[in-house]
């Protein structure tokens, strides 16, 4: 598929993130010279294309005090996927949910949760609670704490430079 120059902007204006202001779609049409409205239907054009697959937000969460992350990896039967993978995303403390393929014979898990918390002791209650909530204790499962924390970043959709401005140019 073909990208167009403003296609290209866009998507280099947007993927180091938003920027942190109370409207971040204006803020990137002023860097662009156009309108917020042009930038919205600009991204909603990208998605519609599959030029970029989702606009969302990265939670850097060990800066807001969640230490202890873990991801529950779980072995549900292939019937009840849909079910339980909409109940645990229903959660408050549940971060990420979704399906993968088990690897047999070594992994047998085909559902994936992620659970952050400030303690490792506050994080298993969360999952005590959701399996009483929700009647999972038949259900296989392994709980998986980060040891390390790597760098989070949005999706990287190429090398796209923002358009220089012209020489002598200034913003007002």
């Amino acid at each position: 598929m073909e990208l167009s120059d403003t296609d290209r902007a866009l998507i280099a204006a947007v993927q180091d993130g938003l920027p942190l202001v109370a409207h971040p779609y204006a803020e990137v049409a002023r860097q662009l010279g156009t309108s917020e409205a042009d930038v919205m239907a600009g991204i909603a054009s990208l998605l519609e294309r599959g030029l970029i697959k989702r606009m969302g937000v990265v939670v850097r969460h060990r800066a807001l005090g969640y230490r202890a992350n873990a991801m529950v990896v779980w072995n549900v039967p292939d019937e009840n996927i849909e079910q339980i993978g909409r109940l645990l995303s229903g959660e408050t403390y549940v971060t990420l949910c979704y399906q993968r393929p088990r690897r047999l014979p070594h992994w047998p898990y085909n559902l994936f949760c992620m659970i952050h918390g400030r303690s490792r002791a506050s994080v298993r209650r969360c999952l005590e609670t959701m399996i009483e909530a929700h009647g999972l204790h038949g259900i296989e499962h392994e709980v998986l704490f980060s040891t390390r924390a790597f760098k989070q970043c949005g999706a990287r959709y190429g090398k796209f430079a923002m358009p220089q401005e012209p020489a002598g140019s200034a913003h007002g």
